[in-house]
Formats: C-alpha cells, sequence, structure tokens
C-alpha cells in the first residue's frame, strides 16, 4: 500500500472515530439534558402540588378579605374581625380554619381569647409558585415567537 493511501485511510479513520466521539458526547449531553429536566420538572411539581392548599383556601372572597385585614395589622380576635361585617362569628371560624389548614394564619391563645395572625411563610411559597409557572409561558412565548418568525 502507498503511503498516500495509508495517510487517506488513517485520515478516514480518525474522521470515523472523532465523529463517534462526538455522537456519544452528544448522546450523554442529551441523556443529562433530560435527566435535568426530569428533575426540574419534578420540584415544580412537588411545589406546585404544596402550593394548591394555598392557592383553594384563596380562592374564596371572604378568605382573601380576612388575609388583607390580618396583613394590615397585628394578630385580631374573632370579634375584631367581624366588627363592621355582616359575617358571623362561626362563619369567620370556619374561614380562618380553612386558613390555617393552607398555613397561612395561626391562633394564639390569650387568656380566653384566640388571636388570629398572619403567616407570610406560605404565601411566599405560593409566590414562588406562580414565579415558576410565570417563567414556564415566558419560555413558551418565546419559543413560539421564535417559530413564528422563522
Amino acid at each position: 500500500m502507498s503511503p498516500r493511501v495509508k495517510t487517506a485511510a488513517a485520515r478516514a479513520a480518525t474522521t470515523n472515530a472523532n465523529a463517534k466521539a462526538k455522537a456519544n458526547a452528544n448522546a450523554k449531553a442529551n441523556a443529562n439534558a433530560k435527566a435535568v429536566k426530569s428533575k426540574t420538572a419534578s420540584l415544580k411539581a412537588a411545589m406546585l402540588k404544596s402550593a394548591a392548599p394555598i392557592f383553594a383556601a384563596l380562592g374564596d372572597e371572604t378568605r382573601l378579605r380576612l388575609i388583607a385585614v390580618l396583613c394590615a395589622g397585628s394578630a385580631m380576635s374573632i370579634a375584631q374581625l367581624t366588627a363592621g361585617t355582616d359575617i358571623t362569628r362561626q362563619s369567620v371560624t370556619q374561614h380562618l380554619q380553612v386558613l390555617a389548614n393552607a398555613g397561612l394564619v395561626r391562633d394564639v391563645k390569650v387568656g380566653r381569647e384566640r388571636l388570629w395572625a398572619f403567616e407570610p411563610a406560605h404565601l411566599d411559597e405560593a409566590r414562588r409558585a406562580l414565579e415558576a409557572i410565570s417563567r414556564q409561558w415566558d419560555h413558551a412565548l418565546l419559543s413560539l415567537k421564535a417559530a413564528v418568525e422563522e
């Protein structure tokens, strides 16, 4: 075999080896991307699942009003929360219990009275879930825009 043929064969073998290495690297990168995407998706699903009770609790106008009142001031009694409204103390108690189950309010006994206070930590969790959803929509809209502009 002539030296030229050997050199051409060596170049072809090197090119094939490089192509295989590149294909393997791409396959690994795709597998890693899928794993990261799967992990991210499961984290987002967990975040949304934990935020769902918060959104359900806030889905009622009376409970939203109670949260707004408690956010504006310090802990309040049921009598203070019902003052100037047509809502019964029983109804407010039930609404506060729903909010407490979602982690949005807590009650503290002070003597014979039970005071209710806002707990912002769980609302921050819901805000983070909404921000994650917002980022997903932003990404989807950018992808759509890119596809339309092509």
